[in-house]
């Protein structure tokens, strides 16, 4: 009995089947890293337009020079105590500083702030000044943008219910915060400028001390009024899109400590600063 070859199998376009398979796999896949830093930058500004400057004191100047050294509101500082000296910056009212109460601890008094001391050895009180935001206030501008959309014309509707949407989650912040509330002005922000030659590690440093300062207080303040920290709020919201008595107790975290940041432009390599 003769015996029966076995017959080959064509591969000759398995090639292109994997390289079809790879093409949709790139496609489709989204590849998430964990590399760089989250900023949301502004969009440019046109020529023809003046940029208002903003309050010396609603500004929170960081610099770094070529040595890695910091050039914190006109004064040398360690590397270790920029959170705390931006966390006294974010926490200023003016008047005193912002207060909540964990258990028995009150947070915002007797706590270990870090204030910039000028050269004659006082204090730096130029802080920004946070401004009331009341209940009768907000309803009463809820009210007047309520009618605004009520007699607009359909074109301008859309624009009008933006505004009537931040005055709305002003007045659901007002509630879950227990009462009124001051936020800071909306040119309070944090500055960084480092030098072209600035290492990379001393720039993620900064970067990471001056992220710490905004998170921790909202920690504080979420674990204070919610129980939760605002990172396991989050992390809630994260997993629930449409959980939205989680994203409220979010946006009122915020609305007391914003994250604004800022990155100057860097300057000419040799700037010591001091």
């Amino acid at each position: 009995m003769a015996r029966r070859e076995l017959q080959e199998i064509n591969a000759g376009s398995m090639a292109d089947i994997a390289f079809l398979l790879l093409i949709f796999w790139l496609v489709t896949t989204t590849i998430e890293s964990d590399m760089g830093i989250k900023r949301q930058l502004p969009p440019p500004v046109p020529d023809d337009i003046d940029v208002p400057q903003a309050k010396e004191q609603n500004v929170f100047n960081v610099k770094v020079n070529f040595l890695d050294l910091l050039l914190v509101e006109g004064q040398p500082l360690d590397m270790d105590q920029l959170k705390d000296a931006a966390k006294g910056f974010l926490i200023a009212t003016g008047d005193g500083v912002i207060s909540h109460k964990v258990g028995n601890q009150e947070i915002g008094k007797n706590r270990d702030v870090i204030l910039i001391t000028g050269a004659n050895g006082k204090t730096n009180a130029a802080f920004p000044e946070r401004v009331w935001v009341r209940s009768a206030d907000v309803k009463m501008k809820i009210a007047e943008y309520q009618e605004i959309i009520r007699i607009s014309e359909p074109k301008n509707k859309d624009a009008f219910r933006k505004v009537l949407d931040k005055w709305m989650d002003k007045l659901v912040t007002i509630k879950l915060l227990g009462g009124d509330y001051k936020e800071l002005p909306p040119s309070a922000l944090i500055s960084m400028q480092n030098d072209n030659n600035t290492t990379y590690n001393t720039y993620l440093q900064v970067q990471n001390e001056l992220q710490s300062a905004v998170n921790e207080l909202r920690d504080e303040l979420a674990l204070a009024k919610f129980g939760q920290t605002y990172r396991e709020l989050e992390d809630i919201y994260g997993r629930n899109k449409q959980d939205k008595k989680t994203l409220d107790k979010i946006t009122a975290v915020r609305a007391v400590y914003p994250q604004r940041i800022s990155e100057a432009e860097p300057r000419d390599s040799g700037s010591t600063y001091y």
